[in-house]
Parts: structure tokens; C-alpha cells; sequence
């Protein structure tokens, strides 16, 4: 899965090899267009290798429950069942309209300039997931200090947990899903929240209240001590000023990450604030045969879902879109995947 070379023209680039773009190629596959993905990171799978392969995912059709990297490599199985080429660890840079390369019927198409070179495509689908991203921190050199030595922002392997004491900062889905995963491994889990509520599913939060996850809310986190580890952290209730000193051996500060689309927001294209692509309902951005899907394609009017599904869906139809304005004359239905795949 190394850089392509090949001074090729692609029906259709996808940026990003999350979820939402290896389903892409897939499905550009089915409409027999030739694909490329790319993506700056070395390995397939986006946010969910990065950030959380053992993570448990409970909201993807057909599976009651997946392990994020078993997910990964299924998809990554699907996409390859065609020609499908990956240009992985090259971040794209660039976007421009050129000349189509000699010998092609095109007149023009785009070129993506990545750090490793340029890609040529008749069309490209944006796919970056949240684009550039970097975890929240809490503005406390107390805490920051042990970065590296017991605190971390998101976990890759949840058995490095097993036996220990562990904290948990968080309210969302992130910091729940992390403390019942880490429940029955750790020897104590403890997770607090700055809230009364948490903004997590209420499937989960049911299941936390089931749980051995010691809960405290309208508590934060001051303090951190150790000798070159953390061994301790002092909370405190956020109404009365209480504070309280537990023995943590490990600490997951689960307070989400801040996006920005990168380089991307100089490529011309129209935005809803600094994270979101603007698209139509065929997930057409304002540049011609540019389209986005995923968690950073937004439409005017609608809320943000940032759902693996909600993916899945808008770059089915990117694909579809792009196909006939590529090939204008062909439909935008492609027939049923039983019937595309039955030659196979």
C-alpha cells in the first residue's frame, strides 16, 4: 500500500481512506471507474487506526457490534476487489485545474499535489473525515506535564489498561465507550464530567449506569502528581470547590479534538465555518466535478451528524454524481450490487 506512480488519469480521487472512502471506492468500483485514494496517514482506516482500533463500534449496518480495526480491514478487503490504487502517507496540498494530460479525451481535470508528487483525476471526491485534528487539552501545566507518562488523549490498545487504577475526563461518546471498555479489565475506573449530563448515546450511558464505572459528575480534574509517572490526581466538584486526591496509574483525557480542514481551505472552496465543506443534495461542492462526503461535507440547513452510516450513504451518492458528469448521457442509478457483482 505505497505511493502510486503512475502518470495515470483516474476517473475519481478520493482524499482520505477512512471509512467513507474506502466505501467510495468500492462503489466507484461497481461503476467500473478507475480510483485512487489518498491519504496522509502510512495505513488505511483514518480516525479509527489512528485514534481508536479497539475500539468497540456499535452504530455499522449489519455488524451488532465491530472492532474498529476488523472494520478497517474489511473495507479495506472491499475497496481492493478492483484496481483500486492507494497513495497512502502523502498529504494532499493542492488542488488545481490544468490541461488534461496528452493523449486524453478530457480537455481539463484536476491535479492533486500531495507531498510526493501530483495525481491527475477526472473528478475527486473530499473525504477527509475532520481534516486536520489535534486533541483538546486542558489549559493546566499540572496536567500537561505527564503527557508520555500516564496521560493520554485517545487509546489504541485498551488492554495497556488492565489491572490499573484509571481516570477518565470526558462527557461525550469517546470518554463513556472508553470507560466501559477499560470496566472490566482495570482494576477501578473512574470517569468524571464537568456536567450534570452526559452528550453521549443514551444505549451507552444505560449501560454506565450498569456498570462498575465509578461516576461523578460536576467534577474536574486540577491536579495531576507523580515522580516522572502520574500516581495521583486531585479532582474537585465544580459547585462546592471540594477537592478530592485518588491514586490513578493511568489517565484518558477524552475531551475531543479540534478540527480544521488544513490546506484545504485554500483550494477555493466554499465553507460553513472553519470545519465544514459546503455541499448540495448531490453532495456537489461549488468547484466542478469537486464533491465531499463524510464528517466534513456539510448542507446549509442540517446539523452535523458525523456518523460512520451517515458516510456511507453521501459518498454513495458523490460517486454516482460524478459518474455521469464524467460520462454525460449515463444514468445516476447503477442497478443493484446482486446484479453489478453477478459476473464476478
Amino acid at each position: 500500500m505505497g505511493k502510486s506512480t503512475e502518470p495515470k488519469l483516474f476517473d475519481v480521487t478520493i482524499l482520505g481512506a477512512g471509512p467513507t472512502g474506502m466505501f467510495g471506492a468500492f462503489y466507484a468500483g461497481m461503476r467500473e471507474m478507475s480510483c485512487k485514494l489518498i491519504d496522509a496517514l502510512p495505513q488505511a482506516g483514518g480516525q479509527i487506526t489512528a485514534l481508536y482500533p479497539t475500539k468497540k463500534i456499535f452504530d455499522t449496518p449489519g455488524f451488532p457490534t465491530v472492532v474498529g480495526k476488523e472494520l478497517v480491514e474489511n473495507l479495506f478487503e472491499q475497496a481492493s476487489q478492483w484496481d483500486t490504487k492507494f497513495a497512502l502517507g502523502e498529504r494532499a496540498e493542492t488542488l488545481r485545474r490544468v490541461p488534461a494530460p496528452a493523449g486524453e479525451p478530457d480537455e481539463e481535470c484536476w491535479v492533486i499535489g500531495t507531498t510526493k508528487g501530483d495525481h491527475y483525476s477526472r473528478a475527486v471526491i473530499i473525504a477527509a473525515g475532520i481534516g486536520a485534528f489535534r486533541p483538546v487539552k486542558l489549559p493546566n501545566e499540572d496536567v500537561n506535564r505527564f503527557e508520555g507518562k500516564g496521560l493520554d488523549y485517545f487509546v489504541r490498545d485498551i488492554e495497556k489498561f488492565a489491572d490499573k487504577r484509571v481516570l477518565i475526563v470526558g462527557g461525550g461518546d469517546s470518554a463513556v465507550d472508553w470507560a466501559l471498555a477499560a470496566d472490566p479489565i482495570a482494576e477501578h475506573v473512574t470517569l468524571i464530567h464537568r456536567r450534570p449530563g452526559f452528550r453521549a448515546h443514551d444505549t451507552s450511558v444505560n449501560k454506565l449506569d450498569q456498570s462498575g464505572v465509578e461516576v461523578r459528575i460536576r467534577h474536574e480534574l486540577r491536579e495531576l502528581q507523580g515522580d516522572g509517572q502520574v500516581e495521583r490526581a486531585v479532582i474537585f466538584d465544580n459547585q462546592t470547590d471540594e477537592e478530592t486526591t485518588i491514586d490513578v496509574d493511568a489517565i484518558i483525557l477524552a475531551l475531543g479534538f479540534k478540527a480544521d480542514l488544513g490546506p484545504i481551505r485554500t483550494w477555493g472552496l466554499e465553507t460553513i465555518g472553519r470545519r465544514y465543506v459546503r455541499v448540495n443534495n448531490k453532495m456537489e461542492t461549488n468547484l466542478p466535478k469537486v464533491y465531499a462526503a463524510g464528517d466534513l461535507a456539510l448542507q446549509e440547513g442540517l446539523e452535523p451528524l458525523n456518523l460512520i452510516v451517515v458516510g456511507y450513504g453521501q459518498v454513495t451518492v458523490a460517486v454516482n454524481y460524478a459518474y455521469v458528469a464524467i460520462k454525460p448521457g449515463e444514468k445516476v442509478f447503477p442497478g443493484h450490487s446482486s446484479e453489478k457483482m453477478a459476473d464476478r
